[in-house]
């Protein structure tokens, strides 16, 4: 299994260059705030967030969007109660990143917890592997260090752009799990599963409408969901389990659902479908908590092309 892994990357003298200096000064920030008090860190945060919503409008604003067309229901009032709260905790998740990557084993034990982690451990146990489908919600990076001192995890990889920032965030992500596989190697996710292994899975982002079918998604009839994740469920001996990161009073918790057995049926569209019900009941728990900012209903069908965010 190791040459289906992603190779570690190396520090490299390059990296003292003055070219790299301005991610050592962010970086340094970063990690100097982990040190503070967990109480200050989220206070900071939701400063962050609100200072995100003003010097990057148009991602907020996408944020907004994606509310109101996933609870068309919702009155604008509780819309912008969620909306305003997630701003702050996507200001947080800077922060909450920097913690995932750099807090001490005993710190992220303090203030984690997982509930439900009987489903997993009774199909790890059968000699199964598990496919876990995480929620993209904002403090899942923190959520995936966590994990690992259950169990550690296997999951795909999208390299940074900047070899520095690359060198942090794989060497941070992997602390307490076990490899990543690189984002396109679909059968090296295949071959972990089928050799009983934990491995997380993003199912709930647009990933473009050439693998993808266009099902319910709150009040957006035609959402472009990945039928990637069909393929993984019906290609793998793994069973799936629904994983979502929320908030607790002490920190964060990893909520892990029963198994589900309907990404095996033939009609892609009805899986699909009942899937997308299952994760909006969990993102409707914290909806706060959820990635708005990303342009989950970007992708239109054929028949109704006309942008969602114009």
């Amino acid at each position: 299994m190791a040459k289906q892994s992603v190779t570690a990357p190396k520090f490299e003298a390059r990296f003292l260059l003055p070219h790299f200096w301005h991610v050592w000064f962010g970086a340094a920030l970063l990690y100097l705030s982990t040190w503070l008090p967990f109480s200050i860190i989220k206070q900071l945060g939701k400063g962050v967030g609100r200072l995100i919503a003003r010097i990057a409008p148009k991602r907020a604003a996408i944020a907004k969007r994606n509310i109101a067309l996933t609870f068309p229901h919702w009155s604008e009032a509780r819309i912008e109660q969620v909306y305003r709260q997630n701003i702050e905790r996507t200001g947080v998740a800077l922060f909450e990143t920097a913690m995932g990557w750099w807090w001490p084993d005993w710190r992220v034990k303090k203030h984690f917890e997982i509930e439900g982690f009987e489903h997993i451990e009774s199909v790890l146990k059968s000699g199964r592997g598990v496919f876990g489908l995480a929620l993209h919600n904002v403090n899942l990076e923190f959520a995936c260090r966590g994990i690992g001192f259950s169990h550690p995890s296997i999951a795909f990889y999208r390299k940074h752009n900047n070899p520095l920032m690359d060198y942090f965030q794989y060497h941070g992500r992997n602390r307490s799990n076990k490899y990543m596989i690189h984002k396109r190697n679909a059968r090296a996710l295949i071959e972990a599963l089928n050799d009983g292994e934990l491995c997380l899975y993003l199912p709930d982002q647009d990933y473009g409408g050439a693998q993808s079918a266009f099902v319910p998604f709150g009040g957006v009839e035609q959402t472009a969901t990945t039928t990637a994740t069909l393929m993984f469920a019906q290609r793998s001996d793994a069973v799936p389990i629904l994983l979502t990161s929320q908030y607790t009073n002490n920190g964060y918790k990893l909520k892990c659902c029963p198994a589900i057995d309907y990404l095996v049926d033939n009609n892609k569209e009805r899986a699909l479908t009942q899937l997308n019900h299952d994760i909006l009941a969990l993102v409707e728990q914290q909806p706060e908590s959820y990635l708005w900012m990303h342009k989950r209903f970007k992708t239109r069908p054929a028949d109704a092309p006309q942008s969602l965010y114009e």
